[in-house]
Formats: C-alpha cells, structure tokens, sequence
C-alpha cells in the first residue's frame, strides 16, 4: 500500500514477508559417478549454450494455445528477452513469482563470468518457452539431464528473468569490483520495527522469476540453481502469488492480504517519461555499467493477519486512508480520483506514503503475496513479498521507508522480516550479450 505510486502495501507498511528460502536449491553434481566432466559429455557452457539457442532460431517470440500476438498480456506469451532494459520490472505483471538470492561461492573471477554466461543463455531459452541445453530427456542416460523437465509440455507463461548484484559482491578481495558499486547501492539502515533476519536477507545476486504458472516459475530458478552449482548457493528464496500491483493501469487494480486495492497510483510500463523519472538509471547517474538498469529493494513483510481481522471496517479504511470496495481515497468516490490527502487521518498509509508527503520519492512496486504455512502458534506465516524498482534508493525507498516506519498507522499489523538491495544491470541486447558484461568488461 503506498501511494508513491505503489500506492498500497507497499514500503513500510508490512505487507509481506517470507522470502522463504531455499527454493530450488538442489542442484546435481557437475561430476557424474565415472569422473567425467557432465559438461564435457554434453558441450555444456558457452558453446553448448551459442548453440543451443542458435538451434532455437534465436529470440523469437512464441505464442501457444489462444494467446493472440500482438497481446502482451496473454497468458501463453513470451516476452521478448533482449532489449535496452531487463524483462520483469516495467512489463506487465505476471501472476506468480519466485525469487530467489544467492551467494557467490567461487572465489575465481573467470568462474563467475562464465556463470553468468551460461544464465544469460539459459534464461534466454527459457523465456522462449524451450528447454535449457540439451534438454530433459534423449541426451546421454549416463549423465544427469541438462533440463529438470517439470516445464515440459508447458507454455511460455510470460516467464521473465531478472537479475541484479547486491553490495557484498563488490567487496574487497573478491572480484575486483570493490571500485565498481555505484553509491546509490547503499545498505540500508535500519529502520524503527525492523525484524530482520539475516537468513533471509542480503545476497550476491538476485534471480526475480515472474510468470503466469507457477511450476514455470521455479523450473526457472530451479535451472539455474542446477547450472550454478559449485560456484553458486541458494541463500533464500520467496513464492509469491496474487501480484499486489500491476504495470497496466488499464487493468484491474490487484488486492492484497488485507483486502484493499495495491497499487493504485503505480507508475505505468508504458509511461516512458516517469520511467526514466523514477526507475532508469541516466547516463550521468555516477554509474556508467549501470546505464538503462535499475535498483531493486526486496523486503518480506509479514502480516498479523489475526489481528487486522478483528479490526472493524471504519478502523481499517482509516488505516489505510482508502475505502474498502471501490478502493476510492478518503473523501471521494472513485478509485482513480485524485487523493485529498488532508481528508485523511495524519497517520494514514496512503497520506503518508504519497509523493506529496515524501518530496516526490516514486517507486515502481512489483510486489506479491505470500502464505508460508503457519508460525507453530497457530497464526499464518503470511503477508506481501515487497519488490521496488527506482532510479537512486536514496531517493526513492529510503526516504519512503523513514516516514512511514515512525508514523504510519498500519505498523501495528506488519513487521519487515527480510531485505535486501541489487544493482539491476541494462538488458541483454542481442546473442552475443550476456548478464553483467557491461560490469565485468
């Protein structure tokens, strides 16, 4: 909620938590009983993925079942890879999520590259509705399949890949980065009510994986989590559903766990000028790799669902500052109806998390809910995994964050548990692009 053009559930206000972690870890060995390379046997790596997506005929759009081209929203749609910006942040919103983050285990420069390399290729293929390397099933039976196989048969889903680098990367004595964080990659402070649990934060990358079906979803990080093995570890992950905002205002405004419309004021995926306002990194940003990417703040932001249960209609209206059903602001009628802040109560989410209240600070929200069972007291594990995109975190989360940590109202029913910052890098550009190369070259 925020009005920062996340408008609901969004920065402060708990919604979601629970990156839960570890999803799709478990990657089989590289190193089959006999001792032979599985990358040897199969051509695995660079060349074997140049060839694999040449075989694929490139980045080609595929459209399955009734998705009609031309419709970016269709179900069994891929979205185009390549581009100036990475898939995922300014494109229509999927309906599931898994997000994973990881810690670099190599210590070797050149093990990384390639790493990354062989995700670009991967994810590339992927996104295209098809198998990873070789393929689940007709390769060599003495060695572990290139592809886990739960995606086959499925379509595209809308499926994207986006990755992003977090602080501890670019440490000293790791990969000779330490002179490459740009300064708006800050750590973030901690901020009053914070919960964190380090098992469930930081990170040296991030894999955000968005799509219509959720087993496309995790067949994507699974796979690359199978790739990375011996030179990266799943630190923690998060399933998310029922995406609590949405890029395309002309679309049904998406609710979250506590009943109310999120997102009302997000920025559009297709309102170029806000978009390079708020959510592009400029060519004189102080971070010339970084050009056409972005900055991401993930935060799992658990809800005390039992208690905003018993809380009477009128009390959560006022608490949020919206109306329950048509989402209309305090004072007006409508959803889209320009808010009046003043007819809100002064610790009202939406009044604190307005633009207005904040020297214009706007975000880009992809946030999704989450249920992770039970906390063994009998009360749900259960909120919104909060996902922002901006142009400079000093600018946009952090300031949003500190007014609504010490004032809004809707505190006493979320806790931050989980965060975490990245880097996101422009997009891949053609075949011979790749994940990262802008930073490493």
């Amino acid at each position: 909620m925020s009005e920062a053009d996340p408008e609901s559930g969004h920065n402060g206000h708990g919604h979601g938590h629970g990156h839960g972690h570890g999803h799709g870890h478990g990657a089989a060995p590289d190193v089959p009983a006999g001792g032979t390379s599985r990358r040897a046997l199969l051509g695995w790596g660079g060349a074997g993925l140049a060839l694999g997506a040449a075989a694929a005929g490139g980045a080609v759009a595929v459209f399955r079942g009734d998705a009609a081209p031309g419709d970016p929203t269709a179900s069994g749609t891929a979205v185009p890879f390549h581009g100036e910006h990475q898939a995922g942040i300014a494109s229509p919103v999927q309906d599931r999520l898994h997000f994973a983050a990881f810690d670099v285990t190599t210590k070797d420069r050149a093990e990384l590259v390639g790493l990354l390399k062989e995700w670009t290729g991967a994810a590339r293929l992927m996104a295209e509705g098809r198998p990873v390397g070789g393929g689940a099933v007709g390769g060599l039976p003495e060695a572990p399949p290139d592809d886990t196989g739960e995606a086959l048969g499925l379509e595209p889903s809308r499926l994207t890949l986006t990755i992003g680098f977090g602080p501890s990367l670019f440490a000293p004595d790791r990969f000779g980065l330490e002179g490459r964080r740009p300064d708006a990659l800050v750590d973030l402070e901690r901020f009053p009510g914070d919960n964190l649990d380090p098992v469930r934060s930081g990170g040296d990358l991030c894999v955000q994986a968005c799509a219509d079906d959720p087993q496309i979803a995790v067949h994507a990080v699974r796979n690359l989590a199978r790739i990375g093995f011996g030179r990266t570890a799943v630190r923690w992950s998060q399933l998310g559903f029922g995406k609590t905002s949405s890029t395309t205002p002309d679309a049904q405004t998406p609710r979250n766990m506590m009943g109310f419309k999120d997102g009302t004021r997000n920025i559009s995926g297709t309102d170029d000028q806000a978009l390079d306002a708020h959510v592009w990194v400029g060519a004189g940003d102080g971070a010339d790799w970084l050009t056409g990417g972005s900055y991401l703040v993930a935060r799992r932001i658990r809800m005390r669902i039992e208690t905003w249960d018993r809380t009477s209609l009128l009390e959560q209206e006022d608490i949020i500052g919206r109306d329950k059903g048509e989402g209309a602001p305090a004072g007006r009628s409508k959803e889209r109806d320009e808010p009046f802040l003043k007819a809100m109560k002064a610790d009202a989410h939406v009044r604190l998390a307005h633009p207005d209240s904040n020297a214009g600070a706007t975000i880009l929200r992809r946030g999704y809910s989450f249920t992770d069972g039970t906390d063994g007291l009998g009360r749900l594990d259960a909120g919104l995994f909060f996902l922002a995109y901006q142009r400079d975190i000093r600018k946009g989360f952090v300031p949003l964050q500190r007014n609504l940590a010490a004032h809004d109202s809707l505190n006493e029913y979320v806790q931050h548990v989980g965060s975490a910052v990245f880097a996101v890098p422009p997009g891949v550009r053609d075949q011979d692009d790749w994940w990262g190369r802008s930073l490493f070259t």
